[in-house]
Formats: structure tokens, C-alpha cells, sequence
């Protein structure tokens, strides 16, 4: 088993395109740990680099106590699975699974032990003669999965290996996915544009924009507390709701002033460093499910209500997301499916004060102790 030390990697390539920008991180051995962002944010190219199929521009990489970074991939001691499973398609499921066992010599009585065992373990056992053709999405993603425990790396590299399959089997998946890491008891680094999977499956998660970390932290904390307007708007969905108003304050309270309507701040949120924001404009996050029209939310947050229009309304089962024009702004409101207010009508919704998040609109920084 092994950690890995990730220490100033830069990934330039010609034309002074910078694709990863001094990355730092420590990963546990046994971690699980998950790198999140949109397209193009460098995720995928950082897990090329601990793999060795891209170069180091700078920086240096540590595989436990081995620095790597001139070490050939099949030397690090690592497996990598990939979005489009890379399986051999003349070869059968056995084949495949054996085939990088038998280019390193090992004996085929050791090759057949580990390809049978990873087989059980992933209930491919009845697929072990069949082509990759005759086999479905999910079958072929297991197949992939076999062929890399068969080596018992140290680490494994997995790059959106659920993105090819469809919403119900990923679900699923990603359960097996967790269960195999903790019965493999193995490094795990997963890349993923998805945050409901890093969510559901990050012991801890890394959040990605144009080739910088912008947050690191388990799951809950980066939902609970991002550091910035772009992880607060990644993480969650539907998404956070985002509003620009001024920060008013009367006695001792504070207030979110939007137009005429004056939103309490809870006094949990409050602090001396907002007194520099007094009269300044600024922007307030709220999460959906913070956002609620019955009457004992609004009764219990008699200053945190506000009337807005009901343009859409999505029935989910368990909930439904009503999208709102708040004056001229558009909110998404998480509530519960037992009262579903008619598109056009204006409504009373109220904001739970306690639960809001407060942003610098130039910098797009949580506000410290906010």
C-alpha cells in the first residue's frame, strides 16, 4: 500500500500553456480521495501525471517514499482505469484480465488464482469466456476494474470510469465502487466532473478550476463551508442560488438588504469583521433546501420572507424544485411535495437565516466567520 506526496506539480505544455498549476497534497495511504471540477480544470492530467503518461513540467511526485517522477509507469506500482475501459477486444474476459499478469512472467497458476478470485469479487466469473463485444456497459466497467486488481497495486487510478454508463447502473456502481476500496484496502485517486459522485464516494474531496486546487476537505465540510462562490456553486445540486444586495445594519443585527426587502443575518454568522461591509454590496448564497413555502418555516423566519413568482415547477417524488423570479432574480427552492403552488402565482417563501453564506463580489471569497 502506499501515500502519495504531490509537491509544486506544474503541467506547461508548448505555447506556454499552463494545464495544472503548482498542485499540493498529501493522500493517505488507504484513501479514497476524489478530484473534482469541469472540463478542462486539469483533473484528469494531474491523475496522468502520477500515472507517468504525462511528464512533469515541475514539481516532484512521491509514491510512498519513492520519488517517481522518471520511474516508467509499470514501474510505479500503480493501476489505471480508464473512461472508455481500454479492453482488448479480441481477447476474452480471461485474456484480458490475465494479459498484463502474463507479460510480466508471473506463473499462470498464480495468473489463474487472481484473475478467478478478482472474478468472484466482482461476479464476472460467468463472463470469463466472452469478448468485450458481448458484453453490456456495466460488464465491460467490471472487466476493467478485474483487470486492475489482478496486479494488487498500490495504488489505483481511476479516470471517469462511470461517465459511459447509464444514471441507474452509475448509481449502482458507485456502490461497488466503495465496497471494493474497503475491501481492497487501497490508495484510490478518482477523477470525476460529477459531484454527486464525489460526494457520495470521497474520503476526502479535491475542487478544480482552471488547473488550480481551490478547495480540499471531506464532503460534508465542502457543502457546509466553501471557500469561494465557484466550490459553493459546484457542490450541490440543484445549485447554490446567488444574489447581490447590500449589507445593512441596524443596532446590533444585520440585514441583506435586495431592493425594499431587509433579510435578517442569524447572529451566528455575525461577527466584527462585517462591520467593514456596512453599506457595501455583496453577494448571498443560499443552498435550495434552505429556501421553504409552509407555514411553519415561514413562521419560524418572520424576517426572512419573501413573495416571488412561480415560473417552473419540477415534481422529483420526494420534493419538488419550484424555480422562482425573485425580483427579476431567479431562485430554486427545495420543498416538500404536500403543497404545489401553481406556475404564475406569487407565493410567500422564507429564507433560513442561520444557514446563508455571505461572499466578497469582487474577490468571490467566503467572508471570514461567515
Amino acid at each position: 500500500m502506499a501515500s502519495i506526496s504531490l509537491r509544486g506539480l506544474y503541467k506547461i505544455y508548448p505555447g506556454d500553456i499552463t494545464a495544472v498549476n503548482d498542485f499540493n497534497m498529501e493522500i493517505e495511504d488507504k484513501e479514497f480521495i476524489v478530484l473534482v471540477g469541469p472540463s478542462g480544470c486539469g483533473k484528469s492530467t494531474t491523475l496522468r501525471m502520477i500515472a507517468g503518461l504525462e511528464e512533469i513540467t515541475k514539481g516532484e511526485l512521491y509514491i510512498g517514499d519513492r520519488l517517481v517522477n522518471d520511474v516508467s509507469p509499470k514501474n510505479r506500482d500503480i493501476a489505471m482505469v480508464f473512461q472508455n475501459y481500454a479492453l482488448y477486444p479480441h481477447m476474452t474476459v480471461y485474456k484480458n484480465m490475465a494479459f498484463g499478469l502474463e507479460l510480466r512472467k508471473v506463473p499462470k497458476s498464480e495468473i489463474r488464482r487472481r484473475v478467478e478470485e478478482a472474478a468472484r469479487s466482482l461476479d464476472i466469473e460467468h463472463l470469463l469466456d466472452r469478448k468485450p463485444k458481448a458484453l453490456s456497459g456495466g460488464q465491460r466497467q467490471r472487466v476493467a476494474l478485474g483487470r486492475a486488481m489482478v496486479r494488487n497495486p498500490a495504488v489505483f487510478l481511476l479516470d471517469e470510469p462511470l461517465s459511459n454508463l447509464d444514471a441507474k447502473l452509475r448509481a449502482s456502481m458507485r456502490t461497488e465502487l466503495i465496497q471494493l476500496h474497503q475491501r481492497l484496502g487501497t490508495t484510490f485517486v478518482y477523477v470525476t466532473h460529477d459531484q454527486t459522485e464525489a460526494m457520495t464516494m470521497g474520503d476526502r474531496i479535491v475542487v478544480m478550476k482552471d488547473g488550480f486546487i481551490q478547495q480540499v476537505d471531506v464532503p460534508q465540510a465542502l457543502y457546509d463551508s466553501p471557500c469561494n462562490m465557484f466550490v459553493a456553486g459546484f457542490i450541490g445540486s440543484p445549485q447554490m442560488n446567488f444574489m447581490d444586495g447590500r449589507l445593512v445594519k441596524k443596532g446590533n443585527e444585520f440585514f441583506f438588504a435586495v431592493d425594499e426587502d431587509e433579510l435578517l443575518i442569524e447572529p451566528a454568522k455575525v461577527g466584527e469583521h462585517l462591520n467593514q461591509y456596512v453599506d457595501r454590496r455583496l453577494t448571498v448564497g443560499i443552498r435550495p433546501e434552505d429556501i421553504k413555502n409552509d407555514a411553519a418555516f415561514i413562521g419560524a423566519h418572520p424576517r426572512s420572507v419573501v413573495k416571488a413568482e412561480v415560473t417552473v415547477t419540477e415534481l422529483m417524488g420526494n420534493e419538488i424544485y419550484l424555480y422562482l423570479n425573485y425580483r427579476g432574480k431567479k431562485l430554486t427552492a427545495r420543498v416538500s411535495p404536500d403543497r404545489r403552488p401553481k406556475t404564475g402565482h406569487e407565493i410567500q417563501v422564507a429564507i433560513d437565516a442561520r444557514r446563508i453564506h455571505l461572499f466578497d463580489p469582487e474577490t468571490e471569497k467566503t467572508l471570514a466567520g461567515a
